[in-house]
């Protein structure tokens, strides 16, 4: 992983930084429109999360490479309150804060790697990623080109 990029969230405009530098790392790895889609969203979520339970972390980004296959790594850590039933947060429409429950278990769905581990009163991480489809970066899926 040696291009890395840090990015502190402390407040909502850096929910807009990150997703500007996922936009960047996934648009350098070509991924589709879809998938840039996918992965913006996901780093929203993540971001919100921070801010609304934590107050402060970082969201980390990164190019993974594997002899078959490459893709985008995002990490999210903060030292929050943490996560006390790790299950029950991953439930669609679960929320502590009056919120549609849908954040967590949606980057799950999003990714193709979803961990997360969390500790009550340390903090949290979740690690994702989205692994880059050669087929659907092509067309060959849908039958046609993507931007």
């Amino acid at each position: 992983m040696a291009d890395m990029v840090q990015c502190p969230v402390t407040r909502e405009v850096d929910v807009y930084v990150a997703i500007g530098h996922g936009r960047t790392f996934a648009r350098r790895l070509g991924f589709n429109h879809a998938d840039r889609t996918r992965i913006e969203i996901a780093i929203s979520e993540l971001a919100h999360n921070i801010l609304a339970h934590a107050g402060r972390g970082e969201l980390h980004f990164a190019i993974i490479e594997q002899p078959d296959k490459s893709g985008l790594l995002i990490e999210a850590e903060d030292c929050g309150p943490g996560i006390a039933d790790v299950s029950l947060a991953l439930r669609d429409g679960y929320s502590t804060k009056q919120t549609l429950g849908a954040g967590l278990p949606g980057v799950k769905r999003l990714m193709d790697e979803f961990a997360i581990d969390s500790t009550p009163g340390v903090g949290t991480r979740v690690r994702a990623v989205k692994w880059l489809d050669p087929r659907r970066q092509t067309g060959q899926l849908s039958g046609r080109q993507h931007a």
